[in-house]
């Protein structure tokens, strides 16, 4: 070709899309210390996505690293100038690909950004960095007397900053509640870079709209956090944990009813059905009931917690437990709950992917919600273990598949579609803690309507009207 031709079409593309990565890398390292900017492809590919399975992820252009909130102001102006997409990320713990960059995308990566800046026990705050990972801020309020409570079961890896963008909740919520009742202002970086404070670090304050609450569960689709403001309880004392076993999914959930009505007020009330339980034994050997078909986990952290398992275990035995097993100290009790965390690591080993649907339900309709997704199951000729936060609806039927098998792969989606139908059939919700990202988005429109997803896409245009802001996650 003589050097006056118009190359092909395809080279022009290649060379105007790397003469625009060179002008954004050049911009981006103007304002950036040394080894902040990645962009080795190898290095790059493994920021491209969380732990959902059947999301689509595209090539990121570069992931960043800031430390400062002046590097993710200057991400974020540097970004808006060349219309360049960002995708805010934690620790990649998430589980509807919330997290899953987009081709040519800046990710931008906030696992540096892990200072706890502050711990007040008076005023019984925290003041953390987005980095900063669950357990270790649950560690070092610990040592003040404090207790943060919300506790995803992947509390040793994910992130505050994750916890905030997905709304996240735990084993703890049925007494404690979830990220949102905890999170009481926030710094956030915005699309254009400028920086914006919402909420307050008193008790009360109702000053304006709550913007505070509307970036918790917002996916990092609005704007940065760079830091949060944090409530903080008085340390509880030790909770002791009671197992019982049933014969069926249906008898637990009665029991769990009955929990309820009662006014008893668990710190924790878990049900894990046969399957993950013989899960967990293969993973764990920790010698779990394989018998049982649904085995309930109850905790209570009150002045006297033995009376209290007492007056549970008493209601167990009504709904039909086969047996009840109180442990016996913290340290079996801590074996238990052990058990239950390991159960999503357990599933996944027995096919090796697995599907985690998070479907949430009034407590009255979980007995429906646990013998549906049995249905499904059996329709589908699936592996399908449930774990669920019992004591507040919260299901996580986790569907077990075979990642090579193309019909095992259509089987796994299709049954978790049903799922979620089932769920909204009882009045519940397509997520409880794990968000939306791209695995959902069909069933967010069908679960708020079309006037709904108007609204949502109304206030994303306000605070990022350039689409910039993790784009293709939510609707």
């Amino acid at each position: 070709m003589s050097r006056w031709e118009a190359p092909p079409e395809d080279d022009a593309a290649a060379t105007h899309d790397a003469a625009a990565t060179d002008v954004l890398l050049g911009r981006l390292r103007a304002g950036l210390p040394p080894g902040s900017v990645l962009t080795d492809p190898d290095v790059t590919a493994s920021y491209a996505n969380d732990m959902a399975s059947f999301c689509p992820a595209g090539a990121p252009a570069v992931v960043v690293l800031p430390r400062t909130v002046e590097e993710v102001r200057h991400v974020l102006r540097t970004a808006s100038e060349l219309r360049v997409p960002v995708v805010p990320q934690g620790a990649r713990t998430g589980l509807s690909g919330g997290a899953n960059a987009s081709d040519g995308c800046i990710v931008l990566s906030l696992t540096r950004m892990d200072r706890i800046l502050e711990i007040n026990p008076v005023d019984r705050i925290a003041v953390v960095e987005p980095g900063v990972v669950n357990a270790a801020l649950s560690r070092a309020v610990g040592e003040h007397g404090l207790y943060y409570p919300p506790d995803p079961s992947s509390w040793e890896t994910c992130t505050i900053g994750g916890n905030i963008g997905t709304a996240s909740g735990g084993l703890c919520c049925v007494k404690y509640g979830v990220t949102a009742e905890y999170v009481l202002g926030l710094d956030v970086v915005l699309a254009d870079g400028r920086l914006m404070s919402t909420g307050r670090r008193t008790a009360k304050g109702v000053a304006g709209y709550d913007l505070t609450r509307l970036f918790v569960g917002s996916e990092g689709s609005l704007g940065v956090v760079v830091r949060a403001v944090l409530a903080l309880r008085p340390r509880p004392p030790q909770q002791l944990v009671l197992a019982a076993e049933f014969a069926s999914g249906a008898a637990a959930c009665d029991a769990v009813c009955r929990i309820m009505a009662g006014g008893h007020v668990p710190s924790l009330l878990e049900l894990m059905d046969r399957t993950t339980v013989r899960a967990v034994n293969a993973l764990t050997r920790m010698g779990l009931p394989e018998t049982t078909e649904a085995l309930l986990l109850a905790a209570f952290d009150t002045p006297d917690p033995a009376a209290d398992l007492a007056a549970v275990g008493a209601l167990c035995e009504t709904a039909g437990a086969v047996r009840v097993v109180p442990a016996e100290d913290a340290a079996e009790s801590e074996l238990l709950l052990q058990a239950r965390r390991s159960s999503l690591v357990a599933l996944e080993a027995v096919k090796g992917t697995t599907m985690i649907d998070d479907v949430c339900v009034p407590r009255s309709r979980l007995g429906e919600m646990i013998e549906g997704v049995e249905r499904i199951a059996r329709g589908h000729g699936l592996t399908i273990g449930v774990v669920a936060h019992a004591g507040d609806g919260n299901t996580h039927p986790t569907v077990c598949f075979d990642a090579a098998d193309p019909d095992e792969c259509r089987r796994a989606r299709a049954s978790f579609d049903e799922i979620m139908g089932l769920g909204l059939e009882l009045g519940g919700t397509i997520t409880g803690e794990h968000g939306v990202g791209v695995l959902k988005k069909e069933w967010l429109a069908r679960e708020i309507g079309p006037v709904g997803v108007e609204m949502q896409r109304a206030v994303k245009a306000a605070f990022d009207p350039l689409g910039i802001l993790n784009p293709g996650k939510l609707f």
